[in-house]
């Protein structure tokens, strides 16, 4: 006899049952389970129901196909969570190319010369977001100029500065969020 408290699920011994995507049942249990809290962390990521949806639909498919078999329906769960954040993180990346590579094209034979005006503003601007950098704490620094003007990614910026890839999301986080609070949230050029 099986018995499920707190949505996981226990055999009389008192272990957690094992959910394989791959068996229909069990699947419909996993998609029970998850396809509301995973359309929300979706939804959260990119503000559209039809894509958080399909994003949803997909990772909830991939596990079906690949057959995975999860030790706990919170181990599914877990699992389910990660792949539809990176799904849906990387399907913001693509549209934002998508939406430069767009404009580039609209607007390349329509683009002007920078005005004296718009041109004095650019320098205070950078030279704004200079100073405001400069008032970060050196480690905040480090990753956000390897960040922005070392083009680098999370991995190489931990290998380079000898720290956890998640350490480095956790300071790009931080840098940035103090730039705002000290430059404002006004548009503002950065240097390159």
């Amino acid at each position: 006899m099986i018995e499920v408290f707190n949505g996981i699920e226990e055999s009389q011994s008192g272990q957690q049952v094992q959910i394989n995507a791959g068996n229909p049942a069990d699947f419909r249990k996993l998609y029970d389970a998850t396809m509301q809290m995973l359309f929300k962390v979706s939804y959260r990521i990119v503000n559209d129901e039809e894509a958080a949806e399909d994003l949803v639909h997909d990772s909830l498919i991939k596990a079906n196909e690949k057959e995975l078999v999860f030790p706990s329906l919170n181990d599914a769960k877990y699992w389910l969570i990660r792949v539809v954040k990176n799904a849906s993180l990387n399907y913001i990346k693509r549209k934002d190319r998508e939406r430069k590579a767009y404009e580039k094209v609209l607007y390349e034979d329509h683009r002007k010369s920078d005005s004296g005006e718009s041109a004095l503003l650019k320098k205070d601007s950078i030279n704004k977001a200079r100073e405001a950098l400069k008032k970060l704490p050196k480690n905040l620094q480090d990753v956000l100029m390897l960040r922005e003007y070392g083009d680098l990614n999370y991995k190489e910026i931990g290998k380079v500065l000898g720290i956890t890839e998640g350490n480095v999301k956790v300071r790009i986080f931080r840098a940035r969020e103090q730039l705002v609070k000290i430059i404002g949230e006004e548009n503002v050029f950065l240097p390159e």
